[in-house]
């Protein structure tokens, strides 16, 4: 996920470099080294090194399209998956990044960029492409009420303006649509180690919508509480918000160190239903030697819980747990990659676990083939292997193998899940003398070209 915000302060129109200093990204920093462009000439909070090896924060520190004000930003992703269960209908099920087997698509075309002038921030990005369609179909809330939130959002992935306050280090209060630091992953594939994150990425929220605060202590901490509609959703799911935060710290430019907590009323129609999460990761670069064979290795370590309490639940029953963990070393100053790394997930009631499109099923509608009742078992496991060449920091080639296994039958078979001749009747509903042909195992290739300028 990989919007940026600037942390400093803004007397005239600065340049897309000074928009770079201050990520606000799924616990990420600024690409490139830090440069002395504050009023005080000191670097702003969180970029007093090389942070671009951390995860979801891939890139370039050349900025092309920067304009005054204005700090542009263009991305393309376009994919190929290849699925060794042959799904007939070729849909893949199970993931928030990867959804056709066998075509090139095209999973999110984005044009947009950063506004700062005077203290005033704004951030737009968008997203054409299969993520406009499988983003909000992942969200429950627009079923409560009337104006179609998810058409209204469906094109824009970060939509929020913003002010920053001289105080501290700096202080930035934004409303709108962010992206969300839960996961480390990012939104965004290219920024990423990996094309498909492990499930403790994959399953928790990409966006929020709402008001944040970005509380920059000192140059090497950072606190963000949130208050946002909800988990990953455009509205709220009853009458209650979501709250949170996270905190950020960097005392060197190996470490980085990050924790996101939530507290929310997210289960549609159970307003008495509560979930509470935690995600902490711990990122460390223990090799640098930009002219060596190997010039850069590092390592991520993510550890998640949570669970939901009342509304006819407990957190005996209703829980996640789940972690992920990747290695990745850079060759040939940086234009080379290997990523390995995966990681698994119990979670018991399925509240987190994203439900196959069997028959159109969304997140609102449901399905009896694939239920999510309290109580209801899956645990899951995963591994990647992914290969990257960047004969530029513009762009990535990536090749990528996945395995997934998961306890019960969850990921598209050869019979794939669409009935025949399409969807029938009502989004998940029961079709007379058809089931999905559902597997306990899937294993794909993924080919990406990823421009991100």
């Amino acid at each position: 996920m990989k919007p940026v915000t600037s942390c400093i302060p803004g007397r005239a129109a600065l340049t897309l470099a000074t928009l770079l200093l201050a990520p606000m990204v799924q616990a990420q920093a600024p690409a490139g080294p830090a440069k002395p462009v504050t009023l005080t000439d000191r670097p702003a909070p969180l970029a007093f090194a090389d942070f671009s090896w951390v995860p979801g924060n891939g890139g370039a520190s050349e900025k092309p399209l920067s304009f005054g004000a204005f700090t542009g930003e263009f991305r393309a992703d376009t994919v190929y998956h290849h699925s060794f269960n042959h799904p007939r209908d070729d849909t893949i099920a199970g993931s928030s990044e990867v959804f056709r087997h066998g075509e090139v698509q095209v999973t999110q075309l984005g044009i947009g960029g950063d506004f700062l002038y005077k203290n005033v921030m704004g951030r737009l990005m968008t997203q054409f492409g299969l993520y406009s369609q499988t983003t909000p179909r992942n969200d429950a809330s627009p079923t409560r009420g009337q104006w179609n939130l998810d058409d209204a959002y469906r094109f824009i992935s970060e939509a929020y303006g913003g002010y920053h306050f001289d105080a501290l280090r700096g202080i930035n209060l934004q409303a709108g649509i962010f992206m969300s630091y839960i996961g480390l992953w990012s939104y965004y594939n290219a920024d990423n180690w990996t094309y498909q994150p492990s499930y403790v990425s994959s399953n928790t929220p990409w966006f929020f919508n709402g008001v944040r605060a970005q509380i920059f202590v000192s140059d090497t901490l950072k606190i963000e509480p949130w208050l946002v509609n909800g988990w990953q959703s455009y509205g709220r799911f009853n009458d209650g918000y979501g709250v949170g935060g996270q905190i950020l710290w960097r005392p060197t430019g190996w470490l980085s160190v990050v924790g996101n907590q939530y507290y929310g009323t997210d289960t549609l129609g159970n307003p008495g239903r509560r979930r509470v999460h935690t995600d902490d990761s711990v990122m460390v670069k223990y090799h640098d030697r930009p002219d060596g064979f190997v010039s850069k290795a590092a390592a991520s370590v993510t550890l998640d819980a949570g669970c939901e309490f009342g509304g006819g639940v407990d957190c005996g029953s209703q829980y996640f747990l789940g972690f992920m963990a990747y290695h990745r070393l850079w060759f040939a100053h940086d234009r080379l990659a290997l990523t390995v790394g995966g990681g698994a997930i119990t979670n018991p009631g399925r509240y987190l676990v994203l439900l196959p499109p069997i028959n159109g099923t969304t997140a609102a509608s449901g399905t009896p083939y694939f239920t999510a009742n309290p109580g209801d078992r899956y645990q899951a496991y995963d591994f990647q292997v992914a290969a990257d060449v960047m004969p530029q920091p513009f762009i990535t080639f990536r090749l990528e193998f996945n395995h997934r296994a998961a306890s019960v039958p969850y990921f598209s078979g050869p019979g794939g899940v669409t009935p025949p001749g399409g969807n029938q009747g009502a989004p998940g509903s029961l079709v007379d003398g058809w089931s999905p042909d559902l597997v306990t195992r899937e294993s794909r290739l993924t080919g990406a070209l990823m421009v991100k300028l």
